[in-house]
Protein backbone atom coordinates (compact mmCIF):
# COMPACT_ATOMS: atom_id res chain seq x y z
CA UNK A 1 0.00 0.00 0.00
CA UNK A 2 1.41 3.38 -1.00
CA UNK A 3 2.26 5.78 1.81
CA UNK A 4 1.38 9.47 1.71
CA UNK A 5 5.07 10.22 1.16
CA UNK A 6 5.39 7.82 -1.78
CA UNK A 7 2.19 9.18 -3.36
CA UNK A 8 3.57 12.68 -2.95
CA UNK A 9 6.83 11.67 -4.61
CA UNK A 10 4.96 10.09 -7.52
CA UNK A 11 2.81 13.19 -7.90
CA UNK A 12 5.90 15.39 -7.90
CA UNK A 13 7.63 13.18 -10.44
CA UNK A 14 4.68 13.29 -12.84
CA UNK A 15 4.21 17.03 -12.34
CA UNK A 16 7.85 17.80 -13.05
CA UNK A 17 8.10 15.31 -15.90
CA UNK A 18 5.05 16.48 -17.82
CA UNK A 19 5.72 20.13 -17.02
CA UNK A 20 9.29 19.94 -18.29
CA UNK A 21 8.18 18.14 -21.45
CA UNK A 22 5.67 20.91 -22.14
CA UNK A 23 8.04 23.84 -21.64
CA UNK A 24 10.78 22.09 -23.65
CA UNK A 25 8.44 21.72 -26.62
CA UNK A 26 8.29 17.91 -26.46
CA UNK A 27 4.52 18.32 -26.07
CA UNK A 28 3.41 21.07 -28.42
CA UNK A 29 0.55 23.55 -28.26
CA UNK A 30 -2.73 21.86 -29.15
CA UNK A 31 -1.45 18.34 -28.52
CA UNK A 32 -3.89 16.21 -26.52
CA UNK A 33 -2.78 13.89 -23.73
CA UNK A 34 -4.82 11.43 -21.69
CA UNK A 35 -4.65 10.28 -18.10
CA UNK A 36 -4.08 6.76 -19.36
CA UNK A 37 -1.09 7.75 -21.51
CA UNK A 38 0.43 9.70 -18.61
CA UNK A 39 -0.20 6.79 -16.26
CA UNK A 40 1.56 4.37 -18.58
CA UNK A 41 4.53 6.68 -19.18
CA UNK A 42 5.16 7.30 -15.48
CA UNK A 43 3.80 4.07 -14.05
CA UNK A 44 1.20 5.79 -11.86
CA UNK A 45 -2.51 5.49 -11.23
CA UNK A 46 -5.09 7.72 -12.89
CA UNK A 47 -5.60 9.41 -9.51
CA UNK A 48 -1.95 10.45 -9.26
CA UNK A 49 -1.92 11.56 -12.91
CA UNK A 50 -5.13 13.55 -12.39
CA UNK A 51 -3.71 15.42 -9.39
CA UNK A 52 -0.61 16.39 -11.37
CA UNK A 53 -2.74 17.59 -14.27
CA UNK A 54 -4.82 19.74 -11.93
CA UNK A 55 -1.67 21.55 -10.84
CA UNK A 56 -0.52 22.00 -14.44
CA UNK A 57 -3.97 23.33 -15.28
CA UNK A 58 -3.72 25.86 -12.44
CA UNK A 59 -0.42 27.01 -13.99
CA UNK A 60 -2.02 27.53 -17.39
CA UNK A 61 0.00 24.82 -19.14
CA UNK A 62 -2.93 22.53 -19.94
CA UNK A 63 -6.70 22.57 -20.15
CA UNK A 64 -8.61 19.43 -19.25
CA UNK A 65 -12.03 18.79 -20.80
CA UNK A 66 -14.30 15.78 -20.71
CA UNK A 67 -14.43 13.83 -23.96
CA UNK A 68 -11.58 15.98 -25.27
CA UNK A 69 -8.63 15.18 -23.04
CA UNK A 70 -5.75 17.25 -21.74
CA UNK A 71 -4.81 19.94 -24.26
CA UNK A 72 -1.45 21.70 -24.19
CA UNK A 73 -2.03 25.46 -23.97
CA UNK A 74 -0.19 28.27 -25.79
CA UNK A 75 2.58 30.12 -23.96
CA UNK A 76 0.33 33.16 -23.67
CA UNK A 77 -1.75 31.18 -21.15
CA UNK A 78 1.17 30.19 -18.93
CA UNK A 79 1.51 31.71 -15.46
CA UNK A 80 5.06 32.79 -16.18
CA UNK A 81 5.85 33.98 -12.64
CA UNK A 82 5.20 30.56 -11.09
CA UNK A 83 8.57 29.51 -9.56
CA UNK A 84 8.10 25.91 -10.72
CA UNK A 85 7.58 27.03 -14.28
CA UNK A 86 10.70 29.20 -14.12
CA UNK A 87 12.68 26.23 -12.77
CA UNK A 88 11.44 23.93 -15.54
CA UNK A 89 12.23 26.46 -18.23
CA UNK A 90 15.75 26.82 -16.89
CA UNK A 91 16.07 23.03 -16.92
CA UNK A 92 14.69 22.66 -20.44
CA UNK A 93 17.21 24.50 -22.60
CA UNK A 94 17.56 27.99 -24.10
CA UNK A 95 18.81 28.78 -20.63
CA UNK A 96 20.92 31.81 -21.49
CA UNK A 97 18.15 33.60 -23.38
CA UNK A 98 15.65 32.92 -20.60
CA UNK A 99 18.03 34.13 -17.88
CA UNK A 100 18.57 37.34 -19.85
CA UNK A 101 14.80 37.77 -20.13
CA UNK A 102 14.56 37.37 -16.37
CA UNK A 103 17.39 39.87 -15.93
CA UNK A 104 15.33 42.41 -17.87
CA UNK A 105 12.44 41.74 -15.49
CA UNK A 106 14.69 42.19 -12.46
CA UNK A 107 16.06 45.43 -13.86
CA UNK A 108 12.48 46.72 -13.91
CA UNK A 109 11.75 46.25 -10.22
CA UNK A 110 14.73 45.40 -8.01
CA UNK A 111 16.46 48.81 -8.24
CA UNK A 112 13.17 50.50 -7.32
CA UNK A 113 12.73 48.04 -4.46
CA UNK A 114 16.24 48.88 -3.23
CA UNK A 115 15.42 52.59 -3.24
CA UNK A 116 12.23 51.95 -1.28
CA UNK A 117 14.13 49.74 1.16
CA UNK A 118 16.50 52.65 1.83
CA UNK A 119 13.45 54.61 2.95
CA UNK A 120 11.56 51.87 4.79
CA UNK A 121 13.88 49.12 6.07
CA UNK A 122 13.95 48.57 9.82
CA UNK A 123 17.07 47.87 11.87
CA UNK A 124 16.48 44.12 11.88
CA UNK A 125 16.29 44.01 8.09
CA UNK A 126 19.45 46.11 7.81
CA UNK A 127 21.25 43.62 10.05
CA UNK A 128 20.07 40.68 7.94
CA UNK A 129 21.33 42.37 4.77
CA UNK A 130 24.73 43.04 6.35
CA UNK A 131 24.97 39.46 7.64
CA UNK A 132 24.05 38.08 4.22
CA UNK A 133 26.85 40.11 2.63
CA UNK A 134 29.32 38.80 5.23
CA UNK A 135 28.23 35.24 4.43
CA UNK A 136 28.64 35.91 0.71
CA UNK A 137 32.19 37.14 1.33
CA UNK A 138 33.05 34.07 3.41
CA UNK A 139 31.52 31.48 1.08
CA UNK A 140 32.75 33.30 -2.03
CA UNK A 141 36.32 33.02 -0.80
CA UNK A 142 35.95 29.34 0.05
CA UNK A 143 34.19 28.54 -3.23
CA UNK A 144 31.16 27.02 -1.47
CA UNK A 145 28.60 27.94 -4.10
CA UNK A 146 25.66 26.27 -2.36
CA UNK A 147 26.13 28.31 0.81
CA UNK A 148 26.88 31.40 -1.26
CA UNK A 149 23.56 30.88 -3.05
CA UNK A 150 21.69 30.65 0.26
CA UNK A 151 23.21 33.94 1.44
CA UNK A 152 22.48 35.60 -1.90
CA UNK A 153 18.84 34.48 -1.75
CA UNK A 154 18.50 35.79 1.80
CA UNK A 155 19.89 39.15 0.67
CA UNK A 156 17.47 39.59 -2.22
CA UNK A 157 14.45 38.25 -0.34
CA UNK A 158 15.13 40.60 2.57
CA UNK A 159 15.61 43.55 0.24
CA UNK A 160 12.25 42.93 -1.44
CA UNK A 161 10.56 42.53 1.94
CA UNK A 162 12.22 45.73 3.19
CA UNK A 163 10.74 47.65 0.25
CA UNK A 164 7.41 47.48 2.05
CA UNK A 165 5.69 46.78 -1.26
CA UNK A 166 3.70 43.56 -1.25
CA UNK A 167 3.91 43.21 -5.03
CA UNK A 168 7.70 43.34 -4.97
CA UNK A 169 7.77 40.96 -2.02
CA UNK A 170 5.67 38.46 -4.01
CA UNK A 171 8.45 38.30 -6.62
CA UNK A 172 11.07 37.04 -4.17
CA UNK A 173 10.59 33.42 -5.27
CA UNK A 174 11.10 34.47 -8.90
CA UNK A 175 14.43 36.08 -8.02
CA UNK A 176 15.35 33.03 -5.94
CA UNK A 177 14.81 30.71 -8.90
CA UNK A 178 16.96 32.94 -11.12
CA UNK A 179 19.81 32.85 -8.61
CA UNK A 180 19.44 29.09 -8.11
CA UNK A 181 19.30 28.47 -11.86
CA UNK A 182 22.64 30.18 -12.43
CA UNK A 183 24.26 28.09 -9.71
CA UNK A 184 22.69 24.72 -10.47
CA UNK A 185 23.43 24.94 -14.19
CA UNK A 186 27.08 25.87 -13.82
CA UNK A 187 26.68 29.48 -14.87
CA UNK A 188 28.40 30.87 -11.78
CA UNK A 189 32.19 31.26 -11.64
CA UNK A 190 33.97 28.85 -9.30
CA UNK A 191 34.76 31.81 -7.08
CA UNK A 192 32.09 34.52 -7.25
CA UNK A 193 33.17 37.88 -8.60
CA UNK A 194 34.40 40.04 -5.67
CA UNK A 195 33.07 43.10 -7.50
CA UNK A 196 29.57 41.62 -7.39
CA UNK A 197 29.88 41.07 -3.64
CA UNK A 198 31.11 44.65 -3.23
CA UNK A 199 27.99 45.86 -5.02
CA UNK A 200 25.79 43.89 -2.62
CA UNK A 201 27.67 45.54 0.23
CA UNK A 202 27.09 48.94 -1.38
CA UNK A 203 23.35 48.25 -1.54
CA UNK A 204 23.26 47.15 2.10
CA UNK A 205 25.20 50.24 3.22
CA UNK A 206 23.04 52.61 1.18
CA UNK A 207 19.91 51.09 2.71
CA UNK A 208 21.32 51.38 6.22
CA UNK A 209 22.36 55.02 5.60
CA UNK A 210 18.98 55.90 4.03
CA UNK A 211 20.41 56.74 0.60
CA UNK A 212 17.78 55.58 -1.92
CA UNK A 213 19.57 56.93 -5.01
CA UNK A 214 22.77 55.07 -4.12
CA UNK A 215 20.84 51.89 -3.30
CA UNK A 216 19.00 51.99 -6.62
CA UNK A 217 22.19 52.61 -8.59
CA UNK A 218 24.13 49.78 -6.93
CA UNK A 219 21.23 47.36 -7.33
CA UNK A 220 21.03 48.14 -11.03
CA UNK A 221 24.75 47.47 -11.36
CA UNK A 222 24.30 44.09 -9.64
CA UNK A 223 21.75 43.03 -12.25
CA UNK A 224 23.89 44.29 -15.13
CA UNK A 225 26.90 42.38 -13.76
CA UNK A 226 24.81 39.21 -13.43
CA UNK A 227 23.54 39.52 -17.01
CA UNK A 228 27.08 40.05 -18.29
CA UNK A 229 28.20 36.92 -16.41
CA UNK A 230 25.45 34.90 -18.10
CA UNK A 231 26.55 36.12 -21.53
CA UNK A 232 30.21 35.38 -20.79
CA UNK A 233 30.29 32.42 -18.36
CA UNK A 234 33.46 31.66 -16.44
CA UNK A 235 35.68 29.26 -18.36
CA UNK A 236 37.78 28.01 -15.42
Amino acid sequence: MATDASVGELHGSVLTGVGTQIVSGHHREGEVLTLDSIGVQYGVSRTVAREAIRVLESMGLVASRRRVGITIQPRSHWHVFDPRLIRWRLDAGERTDFLLTLSELRRGFEPVAAALAAERADEHQCRILAAAVSDMVMHGRSGDLDQYLLADKVFHRTLLEASGNEMFRALSDVVGEVLAGRTHHGMMPTNPNPAAIDLHDAVARAIRLRKPVDAERAMREIIIEAADAVREPDQD
